[in-house]
């Protein structure tokens, strides 16, 4: 039987095939793996944006330009740089211009509004800000001015699209100029590529200010290396066996640490195309998949959820697709099982935060998930290469708990990121023992297959028993009509606290509450079942598909 420190790695040998059994350590950084990849196929599309293309040469030229600009704006090696953006070609060139010229990036949510922008620039100190104009008109305007910013550059999701092109997720584009603000553009068209600027980086160099989601207090940057970045860049290509004929298909924001790393990292350091598209759009998705045919994407299950309810899709619309994985939010076994049986397409679940620079563990590619029999959670795999994953107990760190019972997930190896940034109190509280403690609560089983349960901090207390959200949520997926569900604890007078679950339907179904109810009653211990449940057209959600737990509450 495998300890929960997880040194016996049972897995190995069944799934020898599909896991590497080590990665080295990079030994470059991501700015110069990018430039291999430019060097060795620089007539490859790097970018496929809506019908247009950009090669691998032309992005690395127009990185070598904005890192001239840069520096004529005094950017010295370690500053940062602020992207404001959607999933656009521009993060790309304004990340990788950064990044040779040493500087940091700070992905920002284009969801933030005024003060949380505010606080996102203050907190980073970024010296640059490379802005959607329509964000800039309509949020970070009028704050700039009170944070650190030198220089705002400003730039079109309709650049690199043709005159009078048109699609509906670009409905509301239009070109604003800003007065006191650069066109991004014009900018790198009017400024020559010059070698000098470059600055040379290194694996231990900081390359991205991440902020988490902030759902326990203010968000805190998360330090990401060279070194971060490029392990689980190259993890993602030999886990899912990436090779030139593969290509990513961006359903992921660029700002989250997924995007960052499962589709600008991996598709950079492979030298692969990467397609983008600007704003989320479910059938837009499905007429680039097959315009493209994209072979692996990795994202949120609410992208996999909206796919399956875009009315009139082909069962074989996203047969390209072989490798698929899905992370960042939990998936209910019935959803893969659904999607399969839809579109052919497996989704493997993987796993990882912010803090991890995406997976610390993974379903082995060309293999199923297994179900934990106990919670019903689907396993989000094993640990990647080079993870130490252990479970230790809730109460106290130092302490781990037994194969097949519920601890505190905690990891350490060259994907955990390094600290948060000027926060050294928040940094010591979030590693025990080297271990950084992820606050998710998982099981792992006697085959080494980690399920995780749900959030720490998300736990329900009902009269001294333990109610996991995940768990009643994976029953209420269990039921035709319900599109998605997101369960909380609400106080009790009687209980302390009680379940109560908010449902979105699909299109064309009804159910009553007590309907609903009476399913999971049928199914469930009676502490666990919810005790009422509201309907809503849409669960509110993070941009990156976690359900807003504390809204609910609030609710």
């Amino acid at each position: 039987m495998p300890s929960s420190v997880y040194e016996a790695k049972p897995w190995l040998e069944r799934y020898a095939e599909y896991v590497p059994k080590e990665l080295p350590m990079p030994s470059k950084s991501m700015a110069d793996l990018f430039e291999d990849s430019a060097r060795r196929v620089p007539n490859t599309d790097a970018i496929r944006y809506f019908d247009e293309t950009i090669s691998y040469s032309e992005l690395d030229d127009m990185a070598n330009r904005f890192a001239a600009v840069l520096a004529s704006r005094e950017i010295e090696k370690g500053d940062r740089v602020a992207v404001y953006l959607q999933n656009n070609p521009q993060f790309l060139v304004a990340l990788y211009g950064a990044w040779k010229r040493g500087a940091a990036v700070v992905p920002l949510n284009p969801m933030l509004k005024g003060r949380e922008i505010e606080y996102h620039l203050n907190d980073s100190g970024a010296k640059i800000l490379v802005c959607l104009e329509s964000l800039y008109r309509d949020v970070a305007k009028d704050v700039v001015s009170a944070t650190a910013v030198e220089h705002v550059f400003t730039t079109s999701e309709l650049d690199f699209l043709p005159e009078g092109y048109d699609r509906p997720n670009l409905a509301a584009a239009e070109r604003i100029e800003h007065e006191g603000a650069d066109d991004l553009m014009e900018t790198i068209r009017a400024t020559e590529p010059d070698a000098s600027v470059k600055v040379p980086t290194t694996p231990a160099d900081m390359a991205m200010l991440v902020y988490t989601s902030g759902t326990t207090g203010r968000p805190k940057g998360a330090v990401e290396t060279h070194s971060n970045v490029a392990y689980n860049s190259e993890v993602y290509r030999v886990w899912m066996r990436l090779d030139d004929e593969d290509s990513v298909l961006g359903v992921a924001p660029l700002f989250h640490i997924t995007g960052l790393v499962g589709h600008i990292g991996v598709a950079g350091l492979a030298g692969i195309p990467l397609v983008l598209y600007h704003r989320p759009d479910p059938a837009e998705t499905l007429r680039l998949v097959e315009k493209w045919r994209p072979t692996f994407t990795v994202g949120a299950i609410t992208v996999f959820l909206s796919l399956m309810n875009v009315s009139g899709a082909k069962e074989d619309a996203l047969a390209s697709l072989t490798k698929v994985y899905s992370g960042g939010a939990p998936i209910a076994p019935s959803i893969t099982e659904q999607f399969e049986e839809k579109f052919g397409v497996y989704i493997h679940n993987i796993y990882g935060l912010t803090e991890s620079n995406s997976p610390t563990h993974g379903t082995p590619y060309g293999t199923k998930a297994p179900v934990d029999k106990n919670s019903g959670a689907l396993s989000v795999g094993v640990p990647i290469p080079g993870c130490e994953a252990r479970l230790v107990s809730l109460e106290d760190p130092s302490k781990e708990v037994a194969v097949g019972e519920s601890g505190e997930f905690a990891a350490r190896g060259p994907m955990i990121f390094s600290h948060y940034w000027e926060k050294p109190e928040e940094t010591e509280k979030a590693f025990h023992d080297g271990f950084f403690l992820t606050g998710d609560v998982a099981v792992m089983d006697e085959d080494g297959f980690f399920y995780i349960v749900d959030r720490k901090k998300d736990m329900i207390n009902v009269s001294g028993y333990k109610v996991w959200p995940r768990e009643v949520e994976d029953m209420l997926y269990t039921h035709p009509a319900v599109r998605e569900a997101a369960v909380v604890g609400i106080p009790d007078e009687y209980r302390g606290e009680t379940v109560k679950a908010f449902v979105a339907l699909k299109d064309g179904n009804s159910v009553s509450e007590e309907d609903l109810i009476a399913h999971c009653k049928e199914n469930m211990a009676a502490y666990k079942y919810p005790r009422s449940i509201a309907f809503l057209d849409e669960v509110p959600k993070t941009a990156t598909g976690k359900f807003l737990r504390r809204e609910l509450r609030e609710l």
